[in-house]
């Protein structure tokens, strides 16, 4: 049986901010990145976003990104490979500690953001990220954009990875993201999102926006969960993935 992981970026609440998806979302997916109070996340927001992770058997994976709660970690930032590798290695032992007490492991690691881009073609930031990793627990998975650089540099020290790829963004012919600011990056109609989630679970392809095939490594789809629809969503595509034959399933290390 063809199985794919469905991964979500969940507890970007914090303080009286909510983001009331989360509960209803753990039913769909497979896996959920966890913010780690960067650019969203709070103590109390870890702790029960965790507690909800593990009541729905959904693999766990710390979630850090840029240091920006006002720009939600998706403004760019000027930072060294130091930086990078200082605030994952933080944002991942801030995570891990409420796994543990929860009686739990940690399963992967997924930047957020901007952080996620830019170290997705950056060498010198993925090789951080990936060692910082490898020095907090070798055992844990990255999972990171397709044919990134994070994924190369998580290889070649020997981190296990996952191919990520997105359910509502477009894909430029080089096989990279459509970028957020420019036209079209977003899918919108949701049958537009489920024909490219099954593209990538049965075919290994994606459509550009020029409409040429390209072939991607696809392990674990994102979904967001910040949306107005996004349980709808989720649930949309989790039930078309089942008609076809497909398993939701967390990744194997």
């Amino acid at each position: 049986m063809k199985t794919i992981d469905l991964n979500c970026d969940m507890g970007e609440a914090f303080g009286s901010y909510a983001m009331p998806n989360d509960e209803k979302l753990m039913e769909y997916i497979s896996s959920a990145n966890i913010a780690c109070g960067f650019h969203a996340g709070d103590p109390a927001v870890m702790q029960q976003t965790v507690s909800l992770a593990i009541k729905n058997g959904v693999a766990i994976g710390a979630h850090p990104g840029l240091p920006d709660l006002q720009g939600f970690g998706r403004r760019e930032m000027k930072i060294t490979p130091n930086d990078a590798y200082q605030l994952t290695l933080y944002q991942m032992g801030a995570l891990a500690g409420f796994v543990k007490a929860a009686g739990s492991k940690l399963h992967h690691v997924k930047v957020h953001g901007a952080l996620y881009n830019m170290a997705a073609k950056d060498t010198a930031l993925a090789k951080a990220i990936a060692q910082a990793i490898l020095d907090f627990d070798p055992g844990l998975m990255l999972y990171a954009l397709a044919g990134s650089r994070m994924i190369e540099e998580a290889e070649k020290v020997g981190i296990a990875t996952a191919s990520e790829v997105f359910a509502d963004r477009s894909y430029q012919d080089n096989g990279l993201l459509t970028p957020r600011g420019a036209d079209h990056a977003l899918i919108t109609n949701d049958e537009d999102a489920v024909k490219q989630v099954l593209g990538f679970a049965l075919k290994q392809q994606v459509s550009s926006m020029n409409g040429n095939l390209i072939t991607v490594k696809a392990e674990t789809v994102c979904l967001h969960g910040d949306g107005e629809h996004a349980v709808a969503f989720a649930s949309l595509i989790a039930g078309r993935l089942k008609k076809e034959g497909i398993m939701i399933k967390a990744p194997l290390k």
